[in-house]
């Protein structure tokens, strides 16, 4: 396993080295800001925009399949991990602490943007009204390749712990449970997609089913504000997994069975791991702690209970579309409620002005209807 590394900015001496055949890599960011300053609940779109943005600037069609690419995105970031603290309508972050934020790269074109990108790095992040100043970064998940994680040297079992809400899509609807195949499941989709050798999906979700047990877990569930719309109840804490004896049977799913647990920190767990969600480690959470500021709660409270008023409303058009539509006026009037503005909601959602000043309208018309 390569060695942990560090990169101050500005600092020629110590520059991050990896291997060109290196697929998988994870950098932890140590970013300040120079005054106390307040920041939207819904933040990660702005780290989400900063990042793609990054990825522009240098690679114009990698960042157009970052995008729009329907496939599994071979990159995650977290959200802010330090001092937050609900304040009013916004989240209040105070000067001179440390914030660390993560980013980890899943596929080798990814990784060979990432390591130019780290040349090039810049000394701030905009999210908006904040400008952190980055001082520095480390590898915290090292450089691998797919090949090095089926090689990996593995314990018996694999724990697994949730540092961030993690959920799944199941049915249509979100579902907080680390179920066996659920996990495994996400990790496969990644593993298919970036690995380069692909494994089949059915027959290998019917061996987890069989032969993967729990050994132990301590979770707990939290709803938040998940991406672009609506919110997500999750789960965080850990759990550990283990083979029955009869999944020796088939050692090439268990050796599979063991990388994808090594892939876990890389691709995160679950969905919207893009927007912060996921968030994974190995090992185990003696005591579970959820840092979800108040004012994400209760936002992501409002726009559930908003998005099933609004479905109910037009249960009669019925398909995805309709839910869609209910989970974007859900968005927009919560976020109006608490006092952003339409041309701001509107950038971050990625949507026209007009239409987003039309949806609040309606959605608001649609609320005294009721």
């Amino acid at each position: 396993m390569a060695r942990s590394s560090q990169k101050k900015i500005n600092t020629a001496e110590s520059e991050l080295k990896w291997a060109d055949d290196t697929e998988l890599v994870g950098l932890e960011f140590d970013l300040v800001l120079p005054t106390d300053t307040s920041i939207y609940p819904q933040y990660t779109i702005g780290l989400h925009a900063w990042f793609l943005d990054q990825v522009r600037s240098l690679d114009p069609e990698l960042s157009a399949y970052l995008h729009d690419s329907e496939s599994e995105k071979p990159f995650t970031i977290s959200a802010l991990d330090g001092d937050l603290v609900s304040s009013g309508r916004q989240i209040q972050l105070s000067a001179n602490n440390s914030y660390r934020w993560y980013v980890t790269a899943l596929s080798q074109r990814v990784v060979q943007w990432m390591k130019i990108w780290l040349e090039n790095l810049p000394g701030v992040l905009n999210l908006r009204h904040a400008e952190f100043k980055i001082r520095g970064y480390n590898i915290v998940h090292p450089p691998m390749t797919y090949t090095d994680l089926l090689n990996f040297q593995h314990r018996e079992t694999v724990t697994l712990k949730f540092l961030s809400p993690t959920s799944f899509r199941r049915k249509g609807h979100h579902f907080p449970l680390p179920l066996p195949v659920n996990v495994f499941h996400s990790y496969l989709r990644r593993w298919n997609d970036f690995s380069g050798n692909p494994v089949d999906q059915e027959t290998f979700l019917a061996w987890v089913d069989e032969n993967v047990l729990i050994n132990r877990h301590q979770i707990s569930s939290v709803k938040v504000l998940a991406g672009k719309k609506g919110a997500v109840t999750g789960f965080t804490g850990a759990i550990e997994y283990c083979l029955t004896k009869e999944a020796a049977s088939n050692p090439e799913f268990q050796q599979l069975f063991y990388a994808l647990g090594q892939l876990a920190p890389y691709c995160g767990t679950g969905h919207k791991t893009t927007f912060g969600l996921g968030q994974t480690r190995l090992g185990w959470l003696s005591q579970v702690v959820v840092d979800v500021p108040d004012v994400q709660s209760i936002l992501a409270k409002r726009i559930e209970d908003l998005t099933e008023i609004f479905k109910a409303q037009r249960q009669r058009q019925g398909g995805e579309r309709a839910e869609e539509i209910a989970a974007k006026w859900a968005t927009i009037l919560a976020r109006r409620e608490l006092g952003e503005s339409l041309l701001a909601i509107a950038q971050d959602l990625e949507m026209p002005y007009q239409t987003v000043k039309t949806y609040a309208k309606l959605s608001r018309q649609m609320l005294k209807d009721c």
